[in-house]
């Protein structure tokens, strides 16, 4: 089911104050930035071989980045995996007791379909899955 890792999502305070120290750390520069407004969020993307690393800036107090960041501070957020069915495989999941955060996936950053599962049920690492729309 689960193919590869998709991104580490790391939540940051400010895109342009991040985006050149992870260009530095990464030796890349970042090949996009995305505003997706139904999560309240503007993300910047760099490619690391197969993954992404995806920094994640809250657009608004009340987004989920807002209140992790004011909770925990900047650091990571979340893993996602690519998976190849992201209904069959929400529904396995869930059939092995695992909670959901989302039982139906959403349109995510890139395009890609989206959901997440909660950390009760991953040993406190809030994990994404994330196919092909």
């Amino acid at each position: 089911m689960i193919k590869q890792i998709e991104h580490i999502g790391i939540a940051v305070r400010n895109l342009q104050v991040s985006i050149p120290i992870f260009e530095k750390l990464l030796m890349s520069k970042c090949y996009k930035i995305e505003e997706i407004n139904d999560q309240k969020v503007k993300v910047g993307f760099f490619k690391v071989g197969e993954v992404k690393i995806e920094l994640l800036e809250p657009t608004s107090s009340d987004s989920p980045i807002a209140k992790f960041i004011e909770k925990k501070g900047e650091g990571i957020h979340h893993i996602a995996f690519l998976v190849n069915n992201i209904n069959y495989t929400l529904n396995f999941f869930e059939k092995e007791g695992i909670e959901l955060i989302d039982k139906t996936p959403k349109i995510g950053a890139e395009n890609l379909l989206i959901a997440f599962l909660h950390p009760k049920s991953t040993n406190s690492v809030l994990i994404e899955l994330c196919s092909e729309n």
